[in-house]
């Protein structure tokens, strides 16, 4: 389980740097799910003995991802009792300094999922002030973790809490949609969630089951019930690549709290859409809504480059 950020993985402590974007994990994979008895921490939080699975070290994995931006991975490395014991001993003395090991990665990461799960890891500290560091995976396809350069939205779009900066999120079948910095992420009930606490987003595709019915009329049949509103509060744009923007919003009273909603859609040409529903708090939000209704997009896969 990963904890919640922009925080420190060592420290917890907030980060302003949106150049560097830190994820911690609680546990090792392994020791998911196991009772707190059969987890025993020794002294600090980076080194861990699970009963009748082994000892832990946590460590960070440096990566780097485009815009500039460096992700650091609190992650967990399994070693040998022997090692344990020595990091133990040394953890608060002058030789942690020089302190080196080897061990296998405990945790699965998307998007590297089961290549980096059991890797061969080189580690060595870097910073004494800091969690020793991997300085080496020994896998042919891990290994990539650590000398390429990935994309910033594919990677971060994984992790589904608060993030410091806005990521690109895929949503199937070629549409994607922009998560702001601050908004959890999840996915229920066929729809993509996300969430602050004062404000809500949730995202579903559309496909017009009628074959060649135009634009305008799928846009009619999805309005179908829905609530009549001024003309000061609706949006309809025409979109240069032949696609068709459609918004509408209301505060309705929700248990005697004003609760602004906004509805968008999104459609083109050829029967598919996506639909956004939206609440916010504060009126001045509704520019918050319309972004991220406008952020929808959709490349289908025919004009996509290989």
């Amino acid at each position: 389980m990963t904890t919640h950020l922009p925080t420190c993985s060592c420290c917890g402590d907030p980060l302003d740097d949106e150049r560097r974007i830190d994820f911690g994990y609680n546990l090792p994979d392994a020791a998911l799910g196991l009772p707190e008895e059969a987890i025993h921490r020794l002294g600090v939080r980076a080194l861990l003995r699970v009963d009748g699975v082994g000892s832990f070290i946590r460590c960070l994995l440096h990566v780097r991802l485009s815009h500039d931006t460096e992700l650091v991975l609190g992650a967990w490395v399994q070693v040998d009792d022997a090692t344990l014991r020595r990091a133990h001993a040394q953890w608060e003395e002058p030789e942690y300094a020089d302190f080196a090991f080897t061990g296998t990665f405990a945790n699965r990461i998307q998007p590297w999922g089961d290549d980096l799960l059991g890797a061969e890891v080189a580690t060595r500290v870097a910073d004494p002030d800091e969690l020793p560091v991997v300085t080496d995976v020994r896998h042919p396809v891990a290994a990539r973790v650590l000398t390429e350069v990935w994309d910033r939205d594919e990677v971060l779009s994984r992790f589904p809490h608060p993030l410091p900066v806005g990521v690109r999120t895929d949503l199937g079948d070629g549409w994607s949609v922009m998560r702001d910095a601050g908004l959890t992420a999840g996915f229920a009930d066929g729809y993509d969630h996300f969430n602050a606490p004062d404000r809500t987003a949730a995202v579903s595709l559309k496909r017009d089951d009628v074959p060649g019915r135009t634009q305008a009329d799928f846009l009619t049949a999805l309005l179908s019930g829905a609530p009549d509103t001024r003309p000061a509060q609706r949006l309809r744009e025409e979109m240069p690549d032949g696609g068709l923007r459609y918004a509408f919003w209301l505060t309705p009273q929700n248990n005697g709290r004003p609760r602004h909603e906004f509805y968008g859609f999104t459609l083109y040409p050829s029967g598919t859409g996506a639909g956004i529903f939206c609440t916010h708090e504060a009126p001045d939000t509704l520019a918050w809504a319309q972004q991220i209704w406008r952020s929808l997009e959709c490349t289908p896969p025919m004009n996509k480059i290989s």
